[in-house]
Order: structure tokens, then C-alpha cells, then sequence
């Protein structure tokens, strides 16, 4: 693989771009890894290399998110824990396992989910009450999302943000900043484990992870300024865009 201006050039749009994708609703995988394919780099590679890019979207979203006071890491600190440890065991069980058990399964998640927002239109336009606390969000649905993303990944940050609003009762833009500080912890568990078992493409991940940056700073001011209106059809539309890939691709 060459690697010249045009192609570093690309990768770093094509990572802005997914970076906004990817804090406003989630699905910024449907970019970057077809396009880490696309120039050569191995499918185990692409994956490892996608999180390390990826980890910097979150990290600059969730820093944005905390200084803004949206995210409170007092009430949150043991969910960051659980996604972390979730994902290192999820990169973990991906190499026992083969993840390609899951690709019937994930793609009827995501449109039950993309279908839900169309069908409850007022869901996460006020906060309501809490139906678990956080020790039992944190110990469950924290870690079994994180295991998840550790272990194949598609629709972690639509999974994480359903279930802020359904279980913790907060609305869509609250939800959604909490989904991206957890998303950063199953990102860096994730990225953890392939340091040290995997091969990563450093030059082409920390070129689109430049990329990542601006574009997650650009989608944390939407988030906050937009709200629903904006991350409620781009949940929609990310989520059946991910199941008809994972369906026909």
C-alpha cells in the first residue's frame, strides 16, 4: 500500500465525516471501515484501526459533553467501568468466537429500534422517571453493551442511547451525550485489546482520527443546539442504513 497525499487526504474526510455521523446517532463504522477496506487494509486490521480512530471522536466528543455540563461523570463513573471491562472481554470472546453468528441477529435490533423512533415520536422529548438504578444499568445493560462492542460493534451508540432514554428516563440529547461517554470507554477497552493481539495501521488510523476530532466537535454543537429534532431521523435513517448492510453486504 502507497501511501500518498490523495489517500491520507480521503481518509482524513472520510473520518470528519463519521465523526459527525457518529456523535449525533451513531453508525460512523458504515464509513470508515468499508474505507479502510477499500485501500487494502486486511478485514482484522480494518477493525482494529477503525477503533483506534474512533477513539478519538469519543474521547473529543465526551470531553466537549462533560465541559458542557450535559454529562455528570459523578453519577456515570461506574457505567464507564462496566462498558470498559465489557469490551475488553467482548475483544476477547471475538477471538473464541466467530462474531458472524451475530450478523442475522444485530440487523432486526436496529430496525426494531429505527422503527421505534418512528412510531413513538414524542420518545426522549422530556426526562422521565428512572425504571433501574445505575448499579443495576452499569452491572447489565452497560456491560452487555460493551461486551457487544468489543465483540462486533454495529449500533453501539443507537443501543446505548435507547436504553439511557427507556430505562434511565432521560431525553434523546441528554441520552445521547451519556451514550458517547460510554461509547468512548467500549472504544478504548476495545482498542486496549488489539494493541496488544492485533495489527493496526497506525499512520491511516491517527490521519482519520484528525478527521474524527473536528468531526466530533462539529456533531457534540449539533447534539446540544438541535436536539431531537436532529438525532431522532438520523438514529432512523443510521439504523436501517447499518441492518440493510449487514443483510445484503
Amino acid at each position: 500500500m502507497e501511501l500518498t497525499i490523495e489517500l491520507l487526504s480521503i481518509l482524513f474526510l472520510v473520518g470528519l465525516i463519521a465523526g459527525v455521523i457518529d456523535t449525533i446517532a451513531g453508525g460512523g463504522g458504515l464509513l470508515t471501515i468499508p474505507a479502510l477496506l477499500s485501500v487494502g487494509v486486511p478485514p482484522a486490521a480494518a477493525l482494529a484501526t477503525n477503533k483506534l480512530q474512533a477513539v478519538f471522536g469519543t474521547a473529543t466528543a465526551s470531553i466537549y459533553f462533560i465541559r458542557k455540563k450535559v454529562v455528570d461523570i459523578k453519577k456515570i463513573w461506574l457505567l464507564i467501568v462496566m462498558a470498559f471491562v465489557g469490551s475488553m472481554l467482548g475483544g476477547w470472546a471475538m477471538l473464541q468466537i466467530d462474531a458472524s453468528i451475530l450478523k442475522n441477529v444485530i440487523p432486526i435490533l436496529l430496525i426494531a429500534i429505527g422503527t421505534y423512533f418512528i412510531f413513538s415520536k414524542s420518545v426522549g422529548e422530556v426526562e422521565k422517571h428512572k425504571k433501574i438504578t445505575y448499579t443495576v444499568f452499569a452491572f447489565t445493560l452497560a456491560l452487555f453493551i460493551g461486551f457487544y462492542d468489543g465483540f462486533f460493534g454495529p449500533g453501539v451508540g443507537s443501543f446505548f442511547a435507547i436504553a439511557f432514554v427507556y430505562y434511565l428516563g432521560y431525553n434523546l440529547s441528554k441520552a445521547t451525550a451519556q451514550a458517547k461517554v460510554l461509547n468512548f470507554a467500549t472504544n478504548a477497552g476495545a482498542l486496549t485489546f488489539f494493541i496488544f493481539f492485533g495489527e493496526i495501521f497506525w499512520i491511516l488510523g491517527i490521519t482519520m482520527a484528525i478527521g474524527q476530532i473536528i468531526g466530533a466537535l462539529i456533531g457534540a454543537k449539533l447534539v446540544i443546539t438541535k436536539g431531537q429534532k436532529l438525532i431522532r431521523p438520523l438514529i432512523i435513517f443510521i439504523s436501517f442504513a447499518m441492518s440493510f448492510k449487514l443483510l445484503f453486504y
